[in-house]
């Protein structure tokens, strides 16, 4: 029997179409009608990309991929722009994740509203046997002076608190908190500061006095650990974090992580940097470096000096608005000692360095081991104030600068105040630390500072605060480039963390972690920047955060 002609071309016209299919290439993902910022060497664009066991193998245009591959999940992007996942190259996870269950003392505009809020806090959490807080910045307040712990003792005589400064370098306690801690008079300590008043301590600490009072602060369980680290990692990738740098772990804390990667727990890609300490310098000397698919730990964490704003940060010459010069956290015979150590290992050194001082003398330490042009790649955490003739040692021993561009807008209402116009041209200084290097790492230090990297990137470019001021930016000639600050929390935050082959670009054969904007923020005017949502945050091929509309 025969068929009709026109069965028969739509015979034909099934077979081919069959035949089409089945010669597409099996993937997870594909993404599409998207305005894709790859961020690789020609810094290029394209439309679409897909995504098998985790990785980018092909980007294109939106036919070429729909017509050579089909996948389990086809996103169409509507237009909207993708950027590799962002990366936080100077982070705290558990901090974020403990200060997410403590009271919240940012932009307090007083120290009785930080007693107010305490109050409040206690209400809610009466079980507590210590009340912890954290933000509090005297600068916000009348006078600009630190507090006395007066009001403290008044509402909670028998409750130890614990307020740590926004920075981490400072804390208030109550004198029941000092009593606990065996702290009844003044007394000198390396590396820091028990503040006292007519010879009666006022419950403030100063870097190594905090560690005196809160060692007697109870442990928080693992449960609570990871409680609070899920929440940290929740708020993370709403704002398109996939990765973070995580600044000075302990054994304990880096096994907890290894723990919830190895469950599955845990999602974001964490770059661990071990805390210095006696013990953990030895663990590691034996243990060696550790890198999985989610976790990597080959750095260790150095602390040179405190912060700017409690006068900690050590400067060369004595504080504008003060005797002191600051101090470091440890002699300069130890840092070198230290830094003589691990450069014999594989362990990458990240120091933080604030003041003039201390970023000299890290610098010029580094400098007696790495003896010139290296792969090393050390970092200087912070470079915060940098004198004229040191910014050439950055490139002349290929140290990398880390900074936090949320720093300069926190600070710009005072840091003045305590450098004087003079230091302040080497002070907050990214064009200057771009050009002397080539590349920036770029991070928030959260919780110190916000966790979106878009506070970051806004600050960056415009060199302005939430409120777009002050109006023409802070130190604008410091300003960079809104595709190097692209760069700054992508590839170049990779390459400090040895990681650029693999991470921070949308390229063949790189983890497909990648993230979704409502807004491009390589083309908005810089007043829309820090208000940009986040449509979906992606890591290894996986959404992680989906936009709720």
């Amino acid at each position: 029997m025969k068929r009709h002609p026109l069965l028969n071309s739509l015979v034909i016209c099934l077979t081919i179409l069959m035949a089409a299919c089945s010669s597409k290439t099996n993937v997870d993902l594909i993404v599409h009608n998207a305005n894709i910022y790859t961020v690789d060497s020609l810094f290029s664009t394209a439309e679409a990309f897909a995504v098998a066991d985790g990785k980018f193998i092909e980007i294109g245009t939106s036919e070429d991929i729909l017509n050579n591959y089909q996948a389990a999940e086809t996103i169409d992007a509507e237009g909207k722009p993708v950027y590799p996942g962002f990366y936080d190259s100077h982070a705290h996870f558990f901090g974020l994740g403990s200060t997410l269950d403590q009271a919240d003392l940012i932009n307090t505009q007083s120290f009785e509203e930080v007693v107010e809020r305490l109050r409040a806090f206690h209400e809610a959490n009466p079980d507590n046997k210590w009340i912890l807080g954290r933000g509090w910045d005297q600068n916000k307040w009348p006078g600009k002076e630190f507090p006395d712990n007066h009001l403290l003792n008044e509402a909670f005589p028998e409750t130890p608190i614990y307020l740590t400064r926004i920075d981490g370098h400072a804390a208030i306690v109550n004198d029941k908190a000092l009593e606990l801690s065996g702290v009844t008079k003044p007394r000198e300590i390396e590396g820091g500061l028990f503040v006292a008043d007519n010879n009666r301590l006022t419950g403030v600490l100063i870097d190594n006095a905090m560690g005196v009072v809160r060692r007697n602060i109870p442990d928080p369980t693992e449960a609570d650990l990871t409680r609070q680290l899920l929440k940290a990692q929740d708020s993370c990738v709403s704002v398109g974090l996939t990765t973070i740098a995580d600044a000075g772990l302990s054994i304990n804390q880096i096994d907890l992580l290894k723990k919830l990667y190895e469950s599955g727990d845990l999602k974001i890609r964490d770059y661990a940097m071990v805390a210095l300490s006696e013990r953990n310098l030895q663990h590691y000397q034996k243990e060696g470096t550790y890198a999985s698919d989610r976790l990597n730990v080959r750095s260790f964490k150095l602390m040179a000096d405190g912060a700017l704003g409690s006068r900690g940060a050590c400067l060369l010459h004595p504080y504008s608005d003060a005797s002191t010069s600051g101090f470091l956290l440890l002699s300069p015979s130890k840092l070198d000692s230290v830094v003589g150590v691990l450069s014999e290992t594989d362990f990458q050194i990240n120091t933080h360095a604030i003041g003039d001082s201390a970023n000299r003398i890290m610098l010029d330490v580094y400098g007696k081991y790495l003896k010139g042009e290296n792969d090393r790649r050390w970092r200087i955490e912070h470079a915060q104030i940098i004198a004229p003739t040191d910014f050439e040692k950055f490139a002349a021993y290929s140290i990398i600068p880390s900074v936090q561009p949320t720093h300069a807008t926190s600070d710009m209402y005072w840091a003045e105040d305590r450098l004087g116009a003079e230091r302040m041209k080497g002070a907050y200084a990214y064009k200057d630390l771009l050009e002397a290097y080539g590349m920036l790492a770029l991070g928030s230090d959260f919780p110190v500072e916000h966790f979106n990297p878009l506070y970051g990137f806004h600050a960056a470019v415009a060199r302005v605060d939430a409120n777009n001021q002050p109006e023409g930016g802070f130190q604008l000639e410091d300003a960079i480039s809104r595709e190097e600050a692209l760069k700054g929390m992508t590839i170049w935050s990779a390459f400090a963390s040895f990681q650029e082959d693999t991470h921070g670009s949308i390229e063949n054969g790189k983890v497909a972690d990648f993230v979704i904007l409502e807004q491009d923020i390589m083309e908005i005017p810089d007043e829309q920047l820090r208000n940009v949502k986040v449509s979906r945050t992606v890591i290894g091929g996986e959404t992680v955060f989906r936009l709720n509309k």
